[in-house]
């Protein structure tokens, strides 16, 4: 799939990302992909190729661009080793919702402006903490976010007073979230407590769990698992072809 590399103005500062395309004439149905832990690398290219050959241009943004040149994770050891547990963890824990927020604005915007991009409105979709921006993009552009997905995301519902789940009165997207099944990030009563705001908000929404460890549908990952991942396709597919 072609691939384009972008410089994308934040208030931030520049930042890098990529827009994947199908073959042939556009425009598509634009896309947001959200990384997981691991930032941008060749798993994450290889997805946003993926969802390209399923007919959406799609955008893969440097989340952690504030951090400049960082040197990428080898996602299959990064949690045996100390230092570099410590090094994304820390990387992890500099994406406060503020920031997210502010950067949702920008990439939405970017994507929207390209001549490969249909418009008016866009999807998102992410992975582990890519799926708690993919809701709270949903949640902060509300008017330019049609479908938003979700995939083994944790503390998407907890006690914290930015926690995503509390802008569910304010998305108007179609919702698809698939958790991993006994995953401590998004326990039972999270999975109630985001139902339940979804509800209440009118939302039309689907929550469901895989059969399968946090982390199911990323290939680099100790815990990539093919029947699941192929499962989230098949359901992401659904969702943008839908809504888009």
């Amino acid at each position: 799939m072609p691939r384009t590399d972008l410089t994308i103005a934040t208030p931030d500062g520049d930042a890098p990302a990529s827009l994947h395309t199908p073959d042939g004439d556009g425009p598509w149905p634009g896309v947001i992909l959200y990384v997981d832990a691991g930032g941008v690398r060749r798993a994450m290219h290889d997805m946003a190729a993926h969802l390209a050959a399923l007919g959406f241009a799609v955008l893969l943004p440097d989340v952690y661009h504030r951090h400049g040149d960082w040197a990428p994770f080898d996602m299959s050891t990064v949690f045996a080793d100390d230092a570099e547990r410590e090094r994304l963890m820390g990387m992890v824990g500099s994406l406060e919702p503020r920031l997210v927020a502010v950067d949702a604005e920008a990439w939405v915007t970017a994507l929207l402006d390209q001549p490969e991009v249909a418009g008016p409105r866009i999807g998102v979709t992410g992975y582990c903490m890519g799926g708690v921006m993919s809701l709270r993009t949903a949640g902060t552009q509300p008017e330019r976010v049609a479908a938003a997905a979700s995939f083994h995301a944790g503390n998407v519902a907890t006690d914290d007073p930015a926690s995503v789940h509390r802008l569910a009165d304010r998305i108007r997207a179609t919702v698809y979230v698939a958790g991993a099944e006994n995953d401590r990030g998004f326990p039972d009563e999270q999975r109630a407590r985001l139902e339940a705001a979804l509800g209440d908000a009118g939302v039309e929404h689907t929550v469901e769990i895989y059969p399968a460890a946090h982390g199911f549908a990323v290939a680099d990952t100790p815990a990539h698992d093919a029947a699941a991942e192929q499962r989230h396709w098949e359901a992401l597919h659904r969702l943008l072809a839908a809504h888009l």
